[in-house]
Order: structure tokens, then C-alpha cells, then sequence
């Protein structure tokens, strides 16, 4: 089984890595099948996890082999490694204002992007999945880098990094369908709002692992740039969502938890 996946072209596996960590969110918002609910406190530490997994990956997976790319370039190596991370941010920011979404728990008069009459559930999948865009690049651009031959993109990290994202993965699903639940959708609609908002990772995996490949030179852009816009998730939505009922120790707990998952995954695999 790992002979066939290492044997494999980049693209595909972005692509089965990315489907993997859909599945993952598919059996967060299979939780709906078992719970109307879940306590607020245990969402919260969740979504710290998440964070402190995506600040760990932002750095050990992506930022720092992005550096070491760097460094065999004309260019000094903050320079690639710093404008990725910001232009990543700057891609995420430009979304959020362009695209229609309600963070989780927010009323919906503090809805984000152009005014719209959808309703609450759609705004809540799209907040999700325009979080998961920069997951499933960052994914793609991993396996992609793999192409490259240079010493600091291994298969062992980019596997880490999957790992990692698909674990913080199904507090998301959760996040979705359990709230849908709660105001009165179905189950089954639930989870299918729910594991619909990972649908995106796929078709950015392939898009990133893509870019890298028939781009070269682009690559530690592309690694800082996936970082930036992976930082701008937990500081725009995830850290405020978990903040949001006063569960602050559980919520920094679980962001500790999350980076200490995120850091031995990668230091041991990668």
C-alpha cells in the first residue's frame, strides 16, 4: 500500500491526501447522527485544537521548508517566505469580502461579505469552507513539492501534514451539522451541509500540488503563501468563535494540545 502511494505522481496523491481529510470532516458532521448538541465548552476546546494544529502546521510543515527552499535562490530568504505569507493572508481577507459568511455563534446581522437574503445555513457551510481553501492548498502544495527533489519537501512531512489537518478536520464537521441540527434541519441535511463544506480541499490540493509542479520557482511563495492564509483562519475565525462564550482556558488548552499534536506528527514523520 505504501509503494503504490509513494509510486504515485504528486497530483494524485494532493489529491488522495485532500479526500482524505474530506472524509475526516465527513465523519465530524456524522456526529449529528448521535447528538442534537454538543457542549459549548467541548466545541471550544475543539476549536482551539484546530487552531493550535494549523499555527503548528503553518510553521513546521509549510513556513520552514519554505525558508530552506528559499535559501538556495538569489534572493534572501525572508524576502519569498515573507511576501507568500502576507500575499496568503491578503487572498483570504480579499474572500472574506468578497464571499457571503457567518462565523459560528455570531447572530446573523454580523454576517461577513456583501449583504444577502440566503439563509443562516448556507452563510454558516461557506464561513467553513472558504476556511478549508487554504487547508486543502496547503496539502497540495506539500505533495507537490515533493516533484521538486530538494531535500527539505519529504514524503513523511507532507503525510504529516495531512494527518494533521484531517485530525482538526472533524471538530469543523461537527461545527456545521450539529448547530444545523439544533435549529431544526434534519439529520440527514445536516450532515450533508456538514461534509459539504470539505468538498473544497480536493479541488485546492489539486490546484496547488499543480501550481508547484509546472511553476517551479514559485514553490516557497506558494508554501509561505498557503501559511499566511492559514494564520489569517485562526486569528479571524477560529481563535474569535472559541473566545466566544467566555471558555477561554479550555479554548488555550486545546490550542496547546493542537500545536503539541501538529509539532510531533511533523518532528516524527517529517
Amino acid at each position: 500500500m505504501v509503494n503504490w502511494f509513494t509510486a504515485l505522481s504528486p497530483i494524485l496523491q494532493a489529491l488522495i491526501a485532500t479526500l482524505f481529510t474530506w472524509f475526516v470532516t465527513a465523519l465530524g458532521a456524522g456526529l449529528v447522527f448521535f447528538f442534537k448538541s454538543i457542549n459549548r465548552k467541548v466545541l471550544d476546546g475543539m476549536l482551539g485544537f484546530a487552531a493550535g494544529v494549523m499555527i503548528a502546521a503553518s510553521y513546521w510543515s509549510l513556513l520552514a521548508p519554505a525558508i530552506e527552499m528559499a535559501e538556495e535562490s538569489s534572493l534572501p530568504a525572508w524576502i519569498p517566505a515573507t511576501a507568500g505569507f502576507l500575499l496568503g493572508g491578503l487572498f483570504l481577507y480579499i474572500a472574506d469580502k468578497m464571499i457571503p459568511h457567518l462565523h459560528l455563534g455570531f447572530p446573523m446581522d454580523e454576517a461577513e461579505g456583501p449583504k444577502t437574503s440566503w439563509h443562516r445555513s448556507i452563510l454558516l457551510v461557506l464561513a467553513i469552507t472558504l476556511h478549508n481553501i487554504p487547508e486543502g492548498l496547503a496539502v497540495g502544495v506539500a505533495f507537490g513539492a515533493l516533484a521538486s527533489d530538494l531535500p527539505s519537501a519529504t514524503m513523511a512531512g507532507a503525510v504529516a501534514l495531512a494527518l494533521g489537518i484531517g485530525i482538526q478536520n472533524f471538530p469543523e464537521g461537527a461545527a456545521v451539522s450539529v448547530p444545523l441540527r439544533r435549529e431544526g434541519f434534519s439529520r440527514l441535511k445536516s450532515f450533508w451541509y456538514g461534509q459539504a463544506s470539505g468538498m473544497v480541499e480536493p479541488m485546492a490540493g489539486v490546484l496547488g500540488a499543480a501550481s508547484v509542479i509546472f511553476i517551479k520557482p514559485i514553490l516557497p511563495y506558494a508554501l509561505a503563501f498557503a501559511a499566511g492564509a492559514m494564520i489569517y483562519v485562526v486569528v479571524e475565525e477560529l481563535i474569535p468563535e472559541s473566545q466566544l462564550e467566555k471558555n477561554t482556558d479550555i479554548a488555550t488548552m486545546g490550542a496547546m494540545v493542537g500545536f503539541a499534536v501538529m509539532m510531533s506528527l511533523d518532528v516524527a514523520l517529517g
